[in-house]
């Protein structure tokens, strides 16, 4: 069988043609020769692309589920997904950082194996016998041993040779995170398969870049957005494999814009496909699965408190809907605001480290009794008679706001706000008796459903306004450091307009035993804005992720770690009774792809400086299957590790898993590169020599490192040999 070279032609030396006195029927057996072997050649490699992805695929499974419930313990993060899942079989809402799509299929996976979602997933427990957890860990498996057809499918699309397109396909086949990760309730496998699938879609897009508006190019573009849509829809990491395509995109019709044979109808064709395909349809995608979510989870559950009161509202067995419609003095309340991810106002004994050193007021996500407040008048006023007249709380009146737990007043003061200096501080002070002026607020309803100044439960949209200090409650999305308990800052903001959402909100919760309860209304929520309300919360999590110098997270390591393979993670307990686990890289594997990247970015700028002495190293068809081929896998592993980098969020070696892919697809370009050029007229010899050994390089170290991902049995000790490193704590 012979190769393909590094631009897609045969390798195989053409026979050459008879001269022009030859005989004719000698010329015409020649001919006749040529066609046979180019046939043969064909078939051989149509046998090929047939029997090798299947070959592949049957040891991607076999590698990906042996030995997989082996271990019934919650392994990892486990523990989150796994309860996540069993949120979607209760139908109680929760709230993660993700969106929703591969917890869905976490839930999806205990549905088909018959579990109910009573299971807690502890970390560290076992699981017990109506959890099916080897199934649901199988399920999970199925996408990381798709991977590895996958990036067959996408070597073979890019052009490499057959010899390059297994060597890829074996290294991803014997990544060792690849197959440790994939074991697990987790969501990297879904997201590794879904960020495979979508450079493969672009890459075949490539190939029907000369067919536009034919049948292969409208689906590899559809496939690329619909896999756009799966990536962003299961991690938001998912947005730098979109960049990827983007990029492409924007190169692709910079080009065309310069055609001047192009008809302008024509371009603003290609336009408004792309806009369908890789904008309209990934958004819907998303979108989507965000509307399930909300579909699914009907019933009251640990995640409201992230959500808008009347989103709460109409979540079954919520209990925002029992209390009374109008507010009076008297009432006891929760407040939540109103901007996007805002939490309810919230205060603890703790106190200011520094300003004022008084008691600390934040917005809590968490329901507890700490957001309970009391609406009482100002001292001026008649004071409140439990006996006496209801009074109801009404736009324009002046208000005390007393927490509940700790009988102090909410209350500002011209001292700078710890984080947002340019607001004042607020705080909890005095009690009923002891107190000043800066106790006051005037309460100012902005909008209602009803008709009358009454402050509403739900309905009523507020702001609060300090009586001497003139500035707004505010809750913007800035969170306190460890002493305030990493929760959202709450200020008085002393130049605000109307329409700030962080000024606004709302009576959540409601008891007042004088007061009867309100009439059972449906209270609509348009999804459009627990849709954007969902994820501005899940941003403001995300951006609170942050490293706590107060605490050491043993498992936590930096970006600059990942591609030299510096430290691995434990992803279980070390006991000798014990399955354990390491999530480590296949050192072949991740150190050759790593030092690819360098040789690559020293090539490519070696050719820039001969193309700038006017060397012309390359043909057009050369230099695009160059770029194609090798400078946008490198480029996807550039998008998928420095934003790590920028991150200020914490960060573990899973998070390499994605780019370590476009750096095993940038080591078998440059692989194929070099050995089809360099070896020259040994290419013949040392070429095959030079794969048979990288093969058995890739092959042999994984099986060595083989007991990390299919489970260290016994003592720990007896595995010190595979401490190639001190950093790595195997």
């Amino acid at each position: 069988m012979s190769s393909t070279g590094v631009n897609g032609s045969s390798t195989q030396p053409r026979l050459r043609k008879g001269r022009a006195d030859a005989a004719p029927n000698k010329q015409v057996e020649e001919v006749k020769v040529h066609n046979f072997a180019e046939e043969e050649d064909i078939t051989i490699e149509a046998v090929e692309k047939v029997i090798a992805p299947i070959f592949f695929t049957v040891l991607a499974f076999l590698t990906r589920m042996y030995k997989i419930g082996v271990s019934d313990i919650v392994t990892w993060d486990e523990a989150h997904f796994g309860k996540f899942g069993s949120h979607y079989l209760k139908r109680e809402f929760y709230f993660d950082v993700h969106p929703p799509l591969g917890k869905m299929l976490v839930g999806l996976s205990g549905f088909l194996c018959g579990y109910n979602g009573s299971f807690e997933f502890k970390s560290g427990d076992h699981y017990p016998p109506e959890v099916n957890y080897t199934f649901m860990r199988v399920f999970n498996a199925t996408f990381g041993a798709l991977c590895v057809p996958v990036a067959y499918f996408t070597a073979k699309s890019l052009k490499f040779s057959t010899a390059a397109t297994w060597l890829v396909t074996l290294m991803v086949l014997c990544e060792n995170s690849y197959a440790t990760i994939s074991r697990f309730i987790l969501l990297d496998s879904m997201l590794m398969l879904f960020t495979f699938t979508t450079f493969l879609g672009l890459a075949k897009f490539h190939t029907y870049r000369t067919k536009p508006f034919t049948i292969g190019w409208w689906f590899w573009m559809l496939f690329t957005g619909f896999n756009i849509g799966c990536v962003t829809s299961v991690k938001w990491v998912g947005m730098l494999t979109t960049a990827l395509v983007g990029i492409y995109t924007i190169q692709e019709l910079w080009e065309k814009f310069g055609d001047l044979k192009m008809p302008f109808a024509t371009y603003m064709k290609h336009w408004a496909a792309r806009i369908i395909c890789l904008i309209i349809v990934p958004m819907a995608i998303y979108m989507l699965s965000f509307k399930l979510h909300f579909m699914i989870l009907e019933n009251s559950g640990p995640g409201d408190a992230q959500m808008s009161s009347l989103f709460q509202a109409n979540l079954k067995n919520s209990p925002l809907t029992k209390g009374p419609l109008d507010v009076a003095f008297g009432s006891k309340v929760t407040v939540k605001n109103m901007g996007y991810g805002g939490g309810l106002l919230h205060s603890h004994v703790q106190t200011y480290p520094e300003g004022s050193e008084q008691q600390q007021v934040t917005c809590y996500h968490h329901k507890d009794t700490n957001n309970d407040w009391v609406f009482v008048p100002v001292r001026t006023d008649a004071p409140y008679d439990h006996e006496g007249e209801i009074r109801y709380v009404k736009s324009g009146d002046k208000v005390r706001l007393i927490h509940d737990m700790t009988g102090r007043n909410l209350h500002s003061h011209n001292i700078a706000a710890p984080m947002t200096k340019n607001e004042w501080e607020v705080s909890c002070y005095g009690n009923d008796t002891v107190g000043d002026d800066k106790d006051n607020w005037i309460v100012e309803v902005v909008k209602d459903t009803h008709r009358d100044k009454k402050v509403h439960t739900l309905t009523s949209t507020l702001r609060f306004r300090n009586e001497p200090l003139g500035c707004y409650l505010r809750a913007a999305n800035v969170a306190l450091p460890q002493w305030g308990f990493k929760q959202i800052e709450v200020a008085c903001a002393p130049d605000t307009v109307v329409w700030d959402r962080f000024t606004h909100w709302n009576i959540e919760q409601h008891t007042n035993d004088r007061l009867p309860p309100a009439e059972a209304t449906s209270y609509r929520s348009p999804f459009l804005r627990d849709f954007v309300h969902l994820n501005v919360a899940m941003m403001t999590s995300n951006n609170a992720l942050v490293p706590d110098p107060d605490k050491r997270d043993d498992l936590a390591s930096r970006p600059w770690q990942w591609p030299v393979l510096n430290v691995g993670l434990r992803m279980c307990g070390w006991g000798n009774d014990t399955v354990k686990y390491y999530l480590l890289g296949n050192p072949i594997v991740v150190w050759s792809s790593t030092a690819s990247l360098g040789i690559f970015a020293l090539l490519t700028f070696i050719y820039i400086c001969r193309w700038k002495r006017q060397y012309r190293d390359m043909t057009r068809e050369q230099f695009e299957y160059y770029v194609y081929s090798g400078l946008y896998p490198a480029l996807g592993w550039a998008l998928h590790y420095f934003p790590f980098i920028l991150m200020a969020r914490v960060t573990y070696v899973h998070h390499y898993l994605p780019a370590l892919y476009f750096a095993i697809m940038t080591f078998g370009f440059l692989f194929d590169y070099i050995t089809s050029r360099v070896f020259g007229k040994l290419t013949y010899i040392l070429r095959p020599v030079s794969y048979v050994f990288a093969y058995a390089a890739v092959v042999g170290v994984f099986w060595l490192f083989s007991p990390i991902s299919f489970g260290l049995t016994g003592d720990h000790e007896d595995y010190s040999y595979l401490n190639w490193l001190s950093t790595w704590t195997i």
